[in-house]
């Protein structure tokens, strides 16, 4: 090899995704199966149909953070204790849409493990002293986090984004304290004990160890068909949230869009990159590198189960917000104005397809995309559809995209400090 010579550069074509294997569970759930693991490592994840739509948001969240607090029989240490003797670790996840508790271990220990973890989520008993002190907690950080702008920039954003809609429920100091140990005794038996709607394993288990994981789960799992709400339309208009002696202020603009089904998530998602999705994009060298506004501010597009919203989140010097939400205003508008030039599109295709490929690398890696489009009942074929929709589009389309979505006087725009 001339390691003088640098190697040849080629436009990457379709991705070969690995897709799981599928297994159902009932009618309703399923087992997601990634087996070509080329080392020891596995990972469980369970989806639990009791997200904050499904209940008031403290009891909700108590009842997630307080899943292996301990059973009749175990308690909370000795259920952790075991995890630990097995190499074992767990991370729980909550959004409106579910619960997703994530199992870590080498695959000769999985099955024992899983079976410690899942037997422990099902006969949680709450403990009360568990219960007073994980409820104490919340209390405790959510007085400090209403001290925090970001916090209440978010709030407000999430109030104004689900405007009118049961995801627009914020809880509230007086929930915390209210919420009963029956509460959450309750909620667990509605939506645990039969909520299981997914399971996905990413390892090189054996076939008698998947058999196991589905005898104990199945009869646990969902038997009526998931639904998600849809009708969302963010309440558009400036709002400001005061914040005395606030050094920064937290700054969240945006509206409600879709998700993947949609035929234009594809078109918005390059666009979105464009104005703030990656180092070298439009906001950051505005508000950034020349005005010196923040350190940081970027665009998402965040995706629900039935529906979806376009978010610009940052946090700048209190005495730049109005300087910073004309300059952003100006970005909008330049993209709905002027096509972007080649050089500017290149740069952000080349960024896209390059995190498309490290996104991809390994079968964690390939099931998390599997997994991020199963749940809209696609398949991993979206991605290469999304590489050659990178390839093709033009600055034309994303002018009209611009001006189709990036209307300032549909966004909420939220500021808090």
């Amino acid at each position: 090899m001339n390691r003088r010579n640098a190697p040849k550069t080629r436009k990457i074509g379709a991705i070969s995704f690995i897709a799981p294997e599928i297994l159902q569970l009932n009618n309703q759930a399923k087992l997601l199966w990634m087996a070509d693991v080329p080392n020891e490592t596995a990972r469980i994840d369970l989806y639990f149909d009791a997200g904050l739509r499904q209940g008031k948001n403290a009891v909700v969240s108590i009842t997630s953070s307080m899943l292996l607090s301990g059973t009749k029989e175990i308690g909370s240490t000795e259920i952790h204790s075991k995890l630990d003797d097995l190499g074992a670790f767990f991370d729980i996840g909550l959004s409106h849409e579910g619960v997703m508790v994530s199992l870590y271990a080498l695959k000769k220990n999985m099955l024992e493990a899983f079976k410690i973890l899942f037997e422990s989520i099902q006969n949680a008993n709450f403990p009360e002293q568990e219960f007073n002190e994980i409820q104490a907690e919340k209390i405790q950080n959510f007085k400090i986090n209403m001290t925090r702008v970001s916090v209440l920039a978010q709030r407000s954003f999430q109030q104004h984004i689900y405007h009118k809609s049961p995801y627009a429920e914020l809880s509230e100091e007086i929930d915390l304290e209210t919420t009963r140990r029956s509460d959450l005794i309750n909620f667990h038996h509605e939506h645990y004990k039969k909520g299981v709607f997914k399971i996905a394993i990413v390892g090189a288990l054996q076939e008698q160890q998947i058999a196991a994981i589905k005898a104990l789960v199945t009869p646990h799992c969902i038997t009526n068909e998931l639904s998600f709400h849809t009708a969302f339309c963010n309440k558009a208009g400036s709002f400001h949230i005061e914040k005395k002696d606030a050094v920064q202020t937290a700054i969240r603009i945006g509206r409600t869009l879709f998700n993947k089904k949609h035929d234009d998530f594809l078109d918005i998602s390059i666009l979105s990159t464009v104005l703030g999705d990656y180092f070298g994009s439009r906001l950051m060298k505005n508000i950034r590198e020349d005005k010196g506004y923040t350190y940081g501010i970027g665009t998402a597009i965040a995706e629900t189960g039935g529906s979806g919203y376009f978010l610009i989140g940052s946090e700048v010097g209190s005495e730049h917000l109005k300087a910073t939400l004309i300059e952003i205003k100006k970005e909008m508008n330049l993209l709905q104005s002027e096509k972007i030039s080649q050089e500017e599109l290149q740069l952000v295709k080349n960024h896209l397809l390059g995190q498309l490929l490290k996104m991809s690398d390994g079968p964690y890696a390939m099931m998390d995309l599997f997994l991020s489009v199963e749940s809209y009942q696609m398949t991993s074929d979206f991605y290469n559809a999304y590489i050659q929709r990178i390839h093709d589009v033009n600055p034309e389309v994303l002018m009209e995209i611009a001006q189709k979505y990036l209307n300032w006087d549909e966004m909420s725009v939220i500021s808090a400090g």
